[in-house]
């Protein structure tokens, strides 16, 4: 058994089956009994203990003492090969932060597809008072004694999608608990297993490859908490991405683009121009044509908005889909002109300043991750291409076949596409970058352009700074701890069961983990449901000071938290629940 100590924290490893136990006070963890450190590789299943050659030593420097081990050799169908690397936990001694990392030595010989370390630690009594934080989405606490079991995660809990919000987790004994905080997230994440009534619940990181590669150093960092609670972890986490200089609040934001103050307190419309749904697409209906194409005039939309304020809806912040001739989600990132059925360029203008003049908000919908065969611009050598040479394609959405833009493109595109608008006299509020904070990143392999996950929300990030300094407020699908410097608002940031049918059993108990980190630099459209007389998600918007939806037509039927069985509610309805809602915001947004 290895120790070591820094004030109130003590570390140990069993150097016989290597795992590892930590505590302060009288609340210890310990990995669990079954974990065991471990590889995934093309290869097969590698065994940290399987290491031809293994050494441990204590540490201790100028900021703290800690535990290296050194592992090196494997052996591979009988044959040896080099693959070698450490792993360092260490307690900072000013902060009693312990730190979980792995390093690469030498990576001839396996090729890593996952790896699972550190081991997930024991919570296994069947408790109200133990609980869970998970990052899905807007956040969800799962009691020990929950009676549903946890099933799908989003994007498989990857870190910087809609399955992890922010790449955190955290466990909780009663008042006493930890916030395990990957500080290395751009190719980690997370899995989570809570059986049907518990009595236990199991969280922990897995680290995947760049570029084939796992390149670098990957860290997890502990921080215990003692009489707190899930509003400690969430508070523990903002003084973390502060300390990192990555909290953006909207003040700040304001004071580069002044109208961030003209979008608190808006409700928000999201409707479309045109849907045309190419044969090749998942969605298209060959049995119901009728359903496949709709167009919708920028006059007609133009005359919905000045109704809506005739009724009194008060202030507009109005999303359009399907702006462009291509028709929603067909020929990104070739999207102009604007739809000429609909009434072209000065229609679209016409719309625009309409808004201006009722004193709303106008913003756009645009795309430029997916990467549309029929585009006319469409290059293969620029789509994302893996490290084994091909390039991943599929055909779910209307554009039909697509592969991925490689991000290092976009930000030329953005520019491109926003430089024409702006010629023919359009002002944008705001632009909604579909995806770029909802999926994960991409990497792409070609070498004349290579790009890692990391650089790939690197320059994700330069197109919402683009539109930044165009006085376009950048949106994007959900929400993502990277993103924050830039992003304005988004087009939600709901809970995990809004994007389920109403009824379906909750996985846990709703906790807004994201917007207590990040409620006063982004804003948050809520859904306005009624989804049953039981449940009212107005009732959510509320709780969480956010905007209110009072419109949102679905791009795609019962997808997305766009459900049809919903209780009716009349436009005057509407209106009422709405203003109430952006009342509310125009209070506590900048909170």
């Amino acid at each position: 058994m290895l120790e070591v100590k820094t004030n109130t924290i003590q570390l140990r490893m069993d150097d016989n089956n290597l795992k590892f136990s930590f505590g302060k006070g009288d609340t210890e963890w310990n990995w669990t009994s079954e974990y065991r450190p471990k590889m995934e590789c093309k290869e097969g299943t590698v065994y940290f203990d399987e290491a031809l050659e293994i050494h441990h030593e204590l540490v201790q420097n100028g900021i703290g003492k800690g535990i290296r081990s050194s592992f090196a050799g494997f052996e591979i169908e009988g044959k040896k090969v080099p693959y070698a690397f450490e792993t360092y936990a260490w307690i900072e001694e000013c902060t009693e932060d312990i730190f979980f990392e792995w390093i690469p030595i030498c990576e001839e010989g396996l090729a890593v597809e996952k790896l699972f370390w550190p081991g997930e630690l024991e919570l296994e009594e069947k408790r109200k008072d133990w609980y869970t934080l998970l990052n899905m989405q807007q956040g969800v606490m799962i009691p020990n004694d929950w009676e549903t079991e946890l099933k799908d995660i989003p994007f498989d809990g990857f870190f910087e999608t809609a399955g992890g919000y922010m790449p955190w987790f955290a466990q909780f004994k009663g008042g006493n608990g930890y916030i395990a905080i990957c500080t290395t997230p751009w190719n980690a994440g997370y899995q989570a297993e809570h059986p049907q009534n518990g009595p236990y619940t199991h969280v922990s990181v897995r680290f995947e490859p760049s570029l084939g590669r796992m390149d670098y150093r990957r860290i997890v960092r502990y921080t215990l908490i003692e009489d707190g609670d899930y509003n400690d972890a969430c508070k523990i986490y903002r003084q973390y991405v502060k300390e990192q200089g990555n909290l953006c609040t909207l003040n700040e934001k304001a004071a580069r683009v002044p109208s961030v103050n003209d979008l608190i307190g808006c409700s928000f419309i999201h409707k479309g121009i045109k849907t045309f749904v190419q044969p090749e697409s998942d969605f298209f209906d060959p049995e119901n044509p009728e359903k496949n194409n709709n167009l919708t005039s920028f006059a007609v939309r133009t005359r919905e908005m000045k109704e809506l304020h005739e009724l009194g809806a008060g202030k507009l912040y109005l999303h359009l889909d399907g702006w462009a001739e291509p028709g929603y989600d067909n020929n990104h990132p070739d999207y102009t002109p604007a739809c000429e059925e609909a009434g072209g360029w000065k229609a679209m203008k016409e719309l625009s300043d309409t808004m201006k003049e009722q004193g709303d908000l106008f913003g756009i919908h645009d795309q430029y991750r997916d990467y549309y065969l029929a585009a006319p611009s469409f290059d293969e050598n620029y789509a994302c291409r893996l490290p084994d040479g091909s390039i991943p394609e599929h055909q779910r959405w209307a554009g039909g076949p697509q592969s991925y833009l490689c991000a290092t493109q976009a930000p030329y595109y953005v520019k491109r596409n926003f430089t024409e608008i702006k010629k023919h006299g359009i002002r944008l509020d705001g632009a909604y970058l579909d995806v770029f904070t909802c999926n994960e990143g991409d990497e792409c392999d070609n070498p004349e352009h290579r790009m890692t996950r990391r650089e790939c929300y690197e320059f994700r990030g330069r197109c919402f700074e683009y539109l930044l300094s165009q006085g376009i407020l950048p949106s994007s699908e959900e929400v993502s701890d990277w993103a924050v410097p830039s992003l304005v608002f988004c087009h939600y940031a709901p809970y995990d069961f809004m994007m389920k049918k109403p009824g379906t059993p909750k996985e846990g108990v709703p906790v807004p983990l994201y917007n207590l980190v990040y409620h006063d630099c982004v804003i948050q459209p809520w859904m306005m449901d009624k989804v049953s007389d039981e449940e009212d998600y107005m009732l959510y918007a509320l709780l969480n000071g956010g905007a209110p939806y009072l419109i949102r037509d679905a791009a795609y039927p019962n997808i997305d938290g766009a459900f049809d069985d919903n209780v009716a509610l009349s436009r005057k309805e509407e209106i009422e629940r709405s203003k109430a809602v952006a009342e509310l915001h125009k209070q506590v947004a900048k909170c």
